[in-house]
């Protein structure tokens, strides 16, 4: 089955961590929506980080092989985070974790951008605002809303209430923005469910036992 045809999972209330859920077992069956340049683009495009207009310019500029280099690297960058994301989940970021945050500091240097005058958006006047682009010079540069995107994660969400979804085959992480911070499940739909059917079956099958 073509994956990339399957709307990606956003259930982490942060695209940090979104991105690392970009490869999954919702099911079992393991899943990467990025496992090549046509799923990096449509990861991307579902999330919202690029423009349609830069989606579609980087699609016809660049070949498939360089579309496919900027996937590696893409993948290359989730794996590194997710362990750094997995080892650290649940406590906050110290002074000391820094350093391990050297990698995506790298890769955040190597973004362009300018800003720009620009008509106020939804506005009839003749009010204006500033904009922020970003140059999208080779291909990789499809790597830099990411990790912009990691960066903000580390910088404006607590890690205390990072976790990692409950379900026993389940891969998929969130940030817990819930009042009392009692969240255990990537979804209802996905995991909880499930775990409240096998809870009712296991009270079924005691009480059949005594």
């Amino acid at each position: 089955m073509d994956y990339r045809q399957t709307p990606a999972i956003f259930i982490a209330d942060a695209t940090g961590l979104d991105f690392l859920n970009s490869e999954a077992t919702p099911g079992g069956e393991a899943i990467d929506w990025i496992s090549d340049g046509k799923g990096l683009l449509a990861w991307l495009s579902q999330a919202g980080l690029v423009p349609a207009e830069v989606l579609e310019t980087m699609r016809s500029r660049y070949a498939p092989t360089e579309l496919n280099e900027a996937a590696e690297k893409a993948r290359q960058l989730r794996s590194w985070f997710k362990d750094f994301a997995r080892k650290r989940k649940g406590r906050p970021l110290v002074a000391e974790d820094l350093h391990e945050l050297e990698p995506l500091n790298q890769l955040l240097r190597q973004d362009a951008q300018h800003r720009e005058i620009v008509p106020k958006a939804a506005d009839g006047g003749t009010t204006f605002e500033l904009r922020v682009d970003r140059c999208w010079h080779s291909a990789e540069s499809l790597l830099m809303p990411i990790a912009e995107a990691l960066a903000r994660l580390v910088c404006e969400e607590d890690f205390t209430h990072v976790k990692a979804c409950e379900g026993p085959r389940c891969t998929l992480m969130f940030v817990d923005h819930t009042r009392r911070h009692a969240r255990r499940w990537c979804s209802m739909a996905l995991c909880g469910n499930r775990a409240k059917v096998a809870a009712h079956r296991k009270r079924i099958k005691e009480q059949r036992s005594d």
